[in-house]
């Protein structure tokens, strides 16, 4: 089982690139919220029983699981990506008031992969998640760890 260096160290190898790195600033959590975003339309009936109808749906799932993921790699890492995952959540109450909320979501997550593309065929290199999929959880982790250091903070 990795730990949440080697994650991070194996997802730096293809994301060397100034451009494809400043792409990956936009787009990456831009992926992350449209993802939840789509899945907050699936709604799980059987939630509503511990959870408001706001968020009984296939995000907080989702985003439980994920939790699930970083808090065994890290307390610190589980932190930040509780708070990213709470802003996600706070887009998509806004989207909540549009009606062409699934067409949105939809947008921003072909246009991001689009963009994000673009960026590893500049740095040369395949995306990180064709070798696994655990990588698209990481690459969210990879900028909550850039952050991290500027802070200070160990992860």
């Amino acid at each position: 089982m990795k730990n949440l260096q080697t994650w991070l160290s194996e997802y730096s190898r293809s994301h060397r690139n100034k451009t494809n790195k400043i792409i990956h600033w936009i787009c990456v959590p831009s992926i992350m919220f449209s993802i939840l975003a789509l899945l907050s339309l699936v709604e799980i009936p059987i939630l509503r029983q511990w959870l408001p109808v706001e968020i009984s749906n296939l995000a907080t799932i989702g985003i439980f699981l994920s939790l699930l993921f970083y808090l065994r790699l890290s307390f610190a890492m589980f932190i930040g990506m509780g708070l990213l995952s709470l802003l996600c959540y706070k887009g998509i109450f806004i989207l909540d008031q549009l009606d062409n909320k699934f067409e949105i979501a939809l947008g921003i997550f072909v246009i991001a992969w689009i963009i994000q593309l673009i960026g590893h065929k500049i740095e040369g290199k395949k995306p990180s998640f064709f070798k696994d999929l655990q990588f698209l959880l990481i690459g969210p982790a990879w900028l909550i760890s850039f952050i991290y250091k500027k802070l200070g903070i160990k992860y």
